[in-house]
């Protein structure tokens, strides 16, 4: 399990890279052909680890609802976000891997309501399979931020 905590706090270290070296502006922008920006990928894999290790595991998250509602799947983003918001995101990156972390060894993921993945290929059982599918789904928006990136 050790293992999977750190590629999560090494894949937060590159999106919190992010946070540190953009403007405002350009977390916001969304280039043409993309549907979505650097901010909302960030914002997405916060709420979606949330929701894939808690929700799932009938514990409640460590995000806000409206955080939720906003960057959940199959959302997109609907304005620029506040210098605040990008401040809560940023706070939020690295507080909920460590208190997953402890949690976790707090022994409080006890049930889980299986899950099957959107692209079907893969069912989550328990936690530690919503850790390491969390970790492969966030290589995936670290990909998106990478192209991103070239054209803001």
């Amino acid at each position: 399990m050790k293992q999977l905590f750190d590629v999560a706090t090494t894949s937060r270290k590159m999106m919190s890279k992010f946070l540190d070296s953009y403007s405002l502006d350009q977390l916001n922008a969304i280039p043409l052909g993309c549907s979505n920006n650097l901010i909302w990928n960030i914002g997405h894999i916060i709420v979606s680890q949330q929701m894939l290790v808690y929700k799932l595991s009938g514990l409640p998250m460590l995000v806000s609802e409206e955080l939720v509602e906003k960057y959940k799947k199959g959302t997109r983003p609907e304005g620029d976000v506040t210098q605040a918001e990008v401040d809560e995101i940023k706070a939020l990156l690295f507080a909920t891997i460590a208190q997953t972390q402890r949690d976790y060894e707090q022994k409080k993921f006890v049930s889980y309501m299986e899950y099957t993945t959107s692209t079907g290929d893969h069912v989550l059982q328990n936690a530690e399979d919503a850790l390491a599918f969390s970790n492969f789904h966030e290589g995936l928006h670290i990909g998106n931020m990478l192209i991103i990136r070239k054209f803001i």
